[in-house]
């Protein structure tokens, strides 16, 4: 027989392996033979004290369900019709792993490197100021994804299957809790050797991922997309393409305008990443005096205001908080400024950081309309070329104290930063556009009244936040996923507009796979 407990815990009792499993068999009944499984685990920090409740399954004189029911069993599909898959984040991961499953063979290519070579890029970014185009924080083994804070929490749950994504992650070698997490996270030190398993499973299957394989043109036959040309001059053709490139391929964006298919300009969000020292967080939402203590994590936090600008209300929003975390350079190319913030899954950096951005709508870049299509991502590459311009043109970003910022002075000094290439001084005012400046300092102050403390000059915001969202949208149908008008174009993820994180684009992955399968292979799912 299983029954259900609804556990309200210290975070001692919670966190503390021994003492949980105390607690629990106090709950067992006495000469029973059973076993638990944690279903649900979250903080609840409304009050002064912290609770952590945990619901948990207990099975008397049952046996225990198995942890997860996926099972990494995959035909040989070395001789199967194949697929062509661009990019190699979490969606075309995904969708290669779906395909793969129903037999068919994935071909995955990637412009960057795989994940163990691409350190070497990603420390060239930060120690010499030197950005590869082709392998940086943006491009290369698992996309954006593989080096983030890992969060696996998502809004998407009816777009596919989380728990499904969940248990992938845990046959590829994530850990248990974020079946029962209520925010999952992996962690920036995590993600690569899961990455690498799941590139594993695609070969040995017989699928194909090749590295340093740049797509610079699309094949047709007929009004049928067929395949793809990369750099070195090689065709490589499939019974579709599905499109998985991530936000910043700007170069894809550029080709399928070259090439007539259509794209459109979409809204976005432009900002800052703001750096508050963790414990003044853990003190703000734990209400701690001081250190939050060995057992609850680095916490969190999740703002959103409405500013007035210009007559009109514009939205504001915190953006992919890393507790105990990192803010990182993630430019794609030589001359911009880009930063975006991740996490290790101890989360034990000194700092929080977090993206602190703007509603960017259609409206705002008009005097881009010469761009067409292309006016957001003109606009978004507009200001990160400003940031880099007036930091002096290296990977220095510029930067200043929140209050400083909101009252128009410019810090006379900056304070400790995670952020490795190094912070300059400046009024961002000169950076940012004057709607998200204006914006900004009026949601900073209104953060400050949600979160007693958040508003203080020990903290610094530096910029640009600028990726949170691709720019550009590459239009599909709703029931069919297919692009609009190019057939066995299958645009997928975070780059075709359609998923923002982890978990959102791998489902997206798989959703576009399944399509693509029922349509031209004939495959029942």
């Amino acid at each position: 027989m299983k029954k259900t407990l609804d556990l309200k815990l210290k975070p001692e009792e919670a966190f503390d392996e021994d003492k949980f499993l105390e607690i629990i068999q106090k709950k067992i009944k006495p000469g029973t033979s059973s076993g638990f499984r944690i279903v649900k685990r979250s903080i609840d920090a409304r009050k002064a004290s912290v609770w952590i409740r945990v619901q948990v399954d207990i099975y008397e004189n049952e046996p225990l369900p198995e942890l997860i029911s996926y099972r990494k069993e995959y035909p040989n599909v070395s001789q199967s019709k194949q697929v062509v898959i661009v990019g190699a984040g979490p969606a075309g991961l995904f969708a290669a792993l779906r395909l793969i499953e129903k037999g068919i063979k994935p071909i995955v290519l990637e412009r960057g490197k795989d994940v163990r070579s691409r350190r070497r890029d990603l420390a060239a970014i930060n120690k010499d100021h030197k950005v590869n185009p082709d392998s940086n924080y943006c491009f290369g083994e698992g996309g954006a994804g593989t080096y983030s804070d890992g969060k696996l929490y998502t809004r998407s749950k009816k777009r596919g299957d989380v728990q499904r994504i969940l248990e992938i992650l845990v046959a590829h070698g994530a850990r248990n809790e974020i079946l029962f997490d209520a925010h999952p996270h992996i962690g920036t030190n995590k993600l690569p050797q899961i990455v690498t398993a799941l590139r594993e499973s695609i070969l040995s299957a017989g699928g194909e991922v090749h590295f340093e394989a740049k797509v610079v043109d699309i094949i047709f036959k007929g009004d049928e997309l067929c395949g793809v040309k990369l750099v070195s001059g090689e065709e490589i053709k499939g019974e579709g393409v599905i499109l998985a490139t991530g936000h910043s391929a700007r170069d894809i964006f550029e080709l399928l305008k070259s090439r007539n298919v259509a794209i459109e300009a979409k809204p976005f969000a432009l900002g800052v990443r703001i750096e508050h020292p963790q414990q003044l967080i853990d003190n703000i939402q734990y209400s701690c005096a001081n250190d939050r203590g060995p057992y609850l994590p680095a916490s969190s936090y999740a703002l959103v205001n409405q500013a007035l600008v210009n007559h009109a209300k514009r939205g504001v929003f915190s953006f992919c908080m890393c507790p105990g975390g990192f803010i990182v350079p993630a430019a794609t190319s030589p001359g911009e400024i880009v930063v975006n913030g991740m996490s290790p899954s101890r989360r034990d950096s000194r700092f929080a950081n977090s993206g602190i951005v703007v509603a960017v709508e259609i409206n705002d870049f008009k005097h881009l309309q010469k761009y067409e299509e292309m006016a957001a991502l003109y606009f978004q590459k507009e200001i990160e070329q400003r940031a880099c311009t007036l930091a002096g043109g290296t990977q220095t970003a510029p930067a200043q104290r929140m209050v400083d910022f909101v009252e128009n002075r410019i810090s006379s000094s900056l304070l400790d930063t995670s952020y490795q290439p190094g912070i300059l001084s400046m009024d961002m005012k000169e950076v940012l556009p004057g709607f998200v400046a204006e914006s900004l300092r009026q949601s900073f102050k209104a953060f400050g009244k949600k979160m007693k403390g958040y508003y203080t000059n020990e903290a610094q915001i530096i910029g640009v936040e600028s990726r949170t969202s691709s720019p550009v949208r590459i239009p599909r149908s709703k029931e069919t996923l297919e692009h609009i008008d190019l057939k066995r174009l299958f645009p997928c993820g975070e780059g075709a507009g359609y998923a923002g994180g982890i978990v959102s684009a791998a489902m997206d992955g798989e959703r576009c796979a399944e399509a693509l399968m029922s349509k031209y292979l004939n495959i029942t799912l």
